[in-house]
């Protein structure tokens, strides 16, 4: 039951092995500092080692006795991705898709990559991938991966799939969150046809007070757009620690199944205490998740063998 759930009442993590992508500020943090102060050994995947010092130390200032490293990695370049993968050996109980960029300016990632599908959906693709080796040798592997409600207006043109004719940044962010719950699903649907026993679900924080809000106005200088970016999430935000909850949930409570969606139980699930939430009718499509997979294995060029038919275990 989600009622009034709030991060007391996250079970003991004892044992588990977790990895949480862009872990040194906003949801990443709060999700790594729970997961830690209830006992899981937490792999903080980040891009500045200074700031995932800095994450590490505050972290077992918050919790004492935290069992936490930092590991570099940048979701938006394959290269590390790899390097990230490789450098990760025995069992991972649990993967947190968690990093991501929000209506920033047109960039491309080191590998040609529209940024904001580059980041938020083929790094935690491939991502995901790579640790598929580590995650099928745990007991009871997870793999949680964060949306959010702007996936509603998303939709999938792959003739333009990361919008090479015109860029419209938003239009690009609901595309790329779209693409996370398309994921976390579809690799639900292949894990259990493969008879495994991984449990992927999405998450979203709603409206949560983050760092990911102002990046976009102050990439492009536009101060309006940052003043309103900043009184909205003191005025109607909830904080980041609040939204960390949904993704919380989804990692570690006992009653979570695969192909579950969670997110606040308020009003436009914009804050609240975690509840099961549903995507919309698009994120739910297997035809258009599945052309996705296909994509997104040829774009990063990592596949998912173990899940295939025939494959040892499966």
């Amino acid at each position: 039951m989600c009622a009034r759930w709030t991060a007391d009442d996250i079970p003991d993590q004892e044992g588990r092995r977790a990895v949480v992508t862009g872990a040194t500020s906003g949801l990443g943090y709060h999700t790594a500092l729970e997961l830690a102060r209830h006992g899981a050994h937490v792999v903080l995947a980040v891009r500045n080692r200074d700031r995932g010092a800095d994450a590490i130390e505050t972290i077992q200032e918050e919790a004492p006795g935290a069992s936490v490293e930092a590991r570099p990695l940048d979701v938006a370049d394959l290269r590390s991705l790899r390097s990230f993968a490789e450098g990760l050996t025995g069992p991972l109980d649990l993967l947190v898709n968690n990093a991501g960029v929000m209506a920033i300016p047109y960039r491309r990632t080191a590998d040609g990559f529209e940024m904001q599908f580059g980041t938020n959906h083929l790094g935690h693709f491939a991502l995901t991938g790579l640790l598929l080796p580590g995650l099928l040798a745990a007991e009871a592997p997870r793999v949680v991966t964060v949306s959010s409600s702007a996936h509603k207006p998303g939709t999938m043109d792959f003739d333009d799939l990361q919008f090479e004719r015109r860029y419209r940044r938003w239009d690009a962010y609901n595309r790329s969150k779209l693409a996370n719950l398309l994921f976390a699903l579809e690799l639900h649907r292949r894990a259990d046809a493969a008879g495994l026993s991984l449990v992927s679900v999405a998450a979203h924080p709603g409206y949560a007070a983050t760092n990911l809000q102002a990046a976009g106005p102050r990439m492009s200088g536009n101060r309006l757009q940052l003043v309103i970016m900043a009184v909205g999430n003191r005025v109607l935000a909830q904080s980041a620690e609040r939204g960390a909850l949904p993704q919380l949930y989804a990692a570690t409570a006992p009653d979570v199944q695969g192909g579950e969606y969670f997110g606040p139980d308020g009003l436009l699930e914009g804050r609240g205490h975690p509840t099961r939430v549903r995507p919309s009718r698009r994120a739910r499509d297997p035809e258009l998740a599945a052309r996705l997979w296909e994509v997104s294995t040829e774009l990063t060029g990592v596949g998912f063998e173990a899940l295939e038919p025939g494959a040892p275990g499966a």
